[in-house]
């Protein structure tokens, strides 16, 4: 509680510190002596005086506040005394200006385990939904947390397609779930290469080279990487590959995986070969034949890409291919 006579005091004091040439003339020890006891004396007045002027955030200990102010009081003679007030009713009175924020926060949405369980959105009315600037913006971000059940293939093309949404809070979001995939591949290459570089031994060193192919794949399977990084992601998973097949010649799945990347090349030949040769290692034909045919299409081979997928319309384990084989094996 402010106590002005405690400010009274104090200033009483100071003025009567300077009165000792006067009371005392005759020797300087007691001028100086009572110079000292009472500009001390006055300096924790003023100091307990100023302290409950100052907000009581700021005043705690009281007891250390109070020493604060009355040791600049007493360091700096009168103008400390100055100081020290005029600092005293800056704090208390000046309200600082408000700062402005040049930054929003964005509220992820609520998860709703019902979009998944029940299968509201559609892959392509998930698209039509995100392209739609005129459907309410709830729907928009369930359709978003929906994409996080997505293949990630399917997602992330839809994902870049809202970056240049109107809606703020739409392109943040995109671009945070596209960031956090990438990293998260990104992060997991990093570990891979220094257990690769700290392998001592030829299964440790063979297993880190298949992950890394595995890893390069995925940024490209899920188009997480474009133009010269696509390219880059590509020949970094086939190095890797190549290494894997150079000490397990016999391994299928890699075979497959060189083949894809070749096809993601343009090499369809090489591709094709690859594919052979991991049917011909034991990957089963609904593993190999639907490369096969995509690259016997793609090089415009429609006849051999027919025969390819004839061959697939035996095997009734195909459901997600099944409108491709029912429309090329129309009669």
């Amino acid at each position: 509680m402010l106590n002005p006579k405690l400010g009274l005091s104090a200033a009483l004091l100071e003025i009567n510190a300077w009165s000792g040439p006067l009371l005392f003339a005759s020797s300087s020890d007691l001028v100086l002596l009572w110079y000292l006891g009472a500009h001390a004396l006055a300096s924790l007045l003023l100091g307990a005086f100023v302290q409950a002027l100052l907000p009581a955030a700021r005043t705690r200990p009281q007891w250390a506040t109070i020493l604060l102010l009355a040791g600049f009081c007493y360091a700096v003679p009168i103008a400390g005394f100055v100081c020290v007030l005029a600092g005293s009713l800056l704090l208390r009175f000046y309200k600082p200006m408000p700062v402005a924020n040049d930054f929003d926060s964005l509220q992820l949405p609520d998860f709703d385990p019902h979009l998944r369980a029940q299968g509201v959105f559609r892959q392509a009315g998930l698209r039509s939904i995100l392209n739609n600037s005129q459907v309410p913006m709830h729907t928009r971000l369930g359709a978003m947390v929906a994409l996080q059940y997505v293949p990630g293939r399917v997602a992330s093309p839809l994902l870049r397609d809202v970056l240049s949404d109107p809606a703020e809070d739409i392109r943040l979001l995109a671009y945070g779930m596209l960031d956090n995939q990438e990293k998260r591949i990104n992060r997991a290459i990093d570990e891979e290469l220094r257990q690769l570089g700290q392998a001592t031994t030829a299964p440790a060193r063979l297993a880190a080279a298949q992950r890394l192919s595995d890893l390069y794949w995925e940024l490209v399977y899920h188009r997480l990487a474009l133009g010269d990084l696509r390219q880059y992601a590509i020949d970094e998973s086939l190095r890797y590959c190549e290494q894997v097949l150079t000490e397990l010649p016999a391994s299928a799945a890699m075979y497959l995986r060189r083949g894809r990347l070749r096809h993601e090349q343009g090499d369809y030949a090489a591709a094709e070969a690859d594919y052979h040769q991991a049917q011909a290692l034991g990957l089963p034909a609904t593993r190999v034949l639907p490369y096969l045919a995509e690259a016997r299409f793609e090089q415009r081979d429609f006849a051999g890409a027919s025969q390819l997928v004839h061959q697939l319309s035996a095997w009734n384990s195909l459901p997600r291919l099944r409108p491709i084989v029912d429309y090329w094996t129309r009669a």
